[in-house]
């Protein structure tokens, strides 16, 4: 009977204890021209270890990608997917689950990386937000400029920092 009640306390913590994670992203692709340009890509985006799901929109060049829950997930490893298929990011936003994560200035870590909101204005987050990543190689020069164009980061003690607009 002791070994059927810690049981239930480890389900049930396990339950409520939602993990803070990448879920889902759409992920915009400029230079598609054809089906087979869109299938050799989202191969390539298939093999990477945390993507669960894709659903392909050809008619705007999106991808809707699902991520599997636990494995943390690599924004630099997508757009090397993506640039290594001879084509380039025009845009991400990714969506984040904010249970269990605590912001500070602005500033979240995830998997070893360091996530940067840039307008977020004092603002408190709780469950999923959705946020466009506006760094070099994730957005339009013109979008990276106008959100970067003041910003200084110093340097993190592992991974890189991204950074998000709402």
């Amino acid at each position: 009977m002791k070994t059927i009640k810690i049981f239930i306390i480890l389900f049930a913590l396990t339950v409520t204890a939602a993990k803070a994670q990448f879920t889902k992203a759409e992920l915009q692709v400029s230079g598609l021209t054809c089906a087979l340009c869109a299938k050799s890509t989202e191969k390539a985006l298939r093999s990477l270890p945390f993507v669960s799901d894709i659903k392909t929109d050809l008619m705007h060049n999106l991808y809707l990608i699902t991520f599997k829950d636990d494995v943390p997930v690599k924004f630099e490893q997508i757009s090397k997917k993506v640039q290594g298929s001879g084509f380039s990011v025009n845009s991400l936003k990714a969506t984040f689950n904010f249970d269990n994560t605590k912001i500070a200035d602005n500033y979240f870590s995830y998997a070893g990386d360091t996530y940067r909101l840039l307008n977020a204005a004092d603002k408190t987050f709780t469950g999923s937000v959705s946020f466009t990543i506006v760094d070099n190689g994730f957005a339009p020069k013109s979008v990276s400029k106008k959100y970067l164009g003041q910003v200084t980061d110093t340097t993190p003690a592992s991974g890189r920092v991204y950074h998000l607009a709402i």
